[in-house]
């Protein structure tokens, strides 16, 4: 079963049950004017093996979604789908205990996903609204949190209160370490 946590989708299960390698790691990729970025290196292979392409080469899918709560979006691959679907039916389950109706957004939000292609480098077009929304421009900072991956404009996660200073400074770093004026 999926739980939230602070915003974050977890999957809830024995050791070894779901089959899934873990994401862990972060890094930033450069975005082009047609939305091309890499998956940064630490992430990509664990993606790869989680969700590899049907016809055995490099590469595979991953799907793009809405964060639940942060002006983000979060990454993960097909096999994930099942928790999210546990996650929104008991996010659905509390506020309808909550309120006595169904909130529509929930499951509106969660399933307003693009599954995407990428290439053995890591390469995917990231699509424009997504971007529109993540207000990505030029750099896309990638932190994973073992079942799903984050997705930010690095100004946006520097400006969000709240947020995990030691990922904002290595967000900050890593610009830096590219050259990228913040």
């Amino acid at each position: 079963m999926a739980v939230s946590r602070n915003g974050v989708l977890h999957a809830e299960c024995e050791v070894g049950v779901s089959g899934r390698a873990t994401y862990q790691g972060k890094g930033i990729g450069l975005v082009d004017e047609k939305g091309r970025v890499a998956i940064p290196n630490a992430l990509r292979h664990t993606l790869a093996k989680n969700a590899p392409r049907p016809d055995g080469k490099d590469g595979g899918t991953v799907i793009i979604a809405p964060h639940p709560e942060f002006r983000c979006l979060i990454a993960y691959d097909p096999a994930y789908e099942t928790e999210v679907l546990a996650d929104v039916a008991e996010r659905e389950k509390e506020a309808l205990e909550r309120s006595g109706k169904r909130d529509w957004s929930i499951a509106a939000r969660a399933s307003a996903t693009e599954a995407l292609p990428f290439d053995g480098s890591g390469r995917f077009v990231m699509p424009a609204f997504e971007r529109r929304y993540a207000r990505i421009e030029g750099a896309a900072f990638f932190h994973a949190n073992f079942h799903t991956i984050m997705i930010w404009s690095p100004k946006v996660l520097l400006e969000t209160e709240g947020f995990d200073p030691f990922l904002k400074e290595a967000c900050e770093w890593a610009c830096e370490e590219k050259g990228i004026v913040l």
